[in-house]
């Protein structure tokens, strides 16, 4: 079973954008499991993903691929990490400079959104990216 961590800075404060993000871990549950690290601080985000092997930093400065890409970009980051994938978001002020120094970067669009939005964008799409690389029709 694929382990994907989502850590961040903040909690998400709307239950009906709680609602939706656990509507997609579920989802998800027969190919990972998705565990969530919610940070108070930046310092703390930083040391908390210290020790992951394979993470992946969503920044405005980043990469930006379509769906497809990003199955491809999952799949080959799950087996580099030995089925475990970190996945950042930074707060307010968004990441720190080391966390964009020292990960590879990737931009879920080119416009701006709230963590606690990015949050919800990055599970659809964790849960898209699967079933494009299982060939179900979720993905048209």
């Amino acid at each position: 079973m694929h382990k994907i961590k989502i850590a961040s800075v903040g909690k998400t404060k709307e239950s009906w954008l709680e609602e939706a993000f656990n509507e997609y871990v579920k989802r998800l549950r027969p190919s990972a499991a998705i565990e969530c690290v919610w940070f108070k601080t930046d310092d703390q985000l930083e040391t908390g993903i210290a020790e992951d092997s394979q993470v992946i930093c969503l920044d405005p400065g980043g990469r930006e691929v379509d769906s497809v890409q990003f199955a491809n970009q999952l799949e080959d980051a799950l087996l580099k990490g030995g089925s475990r994938l970190t996945f950042v978001i930074g707060g307010a002020e968004g990441l720190t400079p080391a966390l964009r120094k020292n990960y590879p970067l990737l931009r879920l669009s080119k416009m701006t959104f709230t963590h606690q939005i990015t949050r919800l964008i990055l599970i659809e799409q964790l849960y898209r990216a699967f079933s494009i690389l299982k060939n179900t029709p979720y993905h048209k």
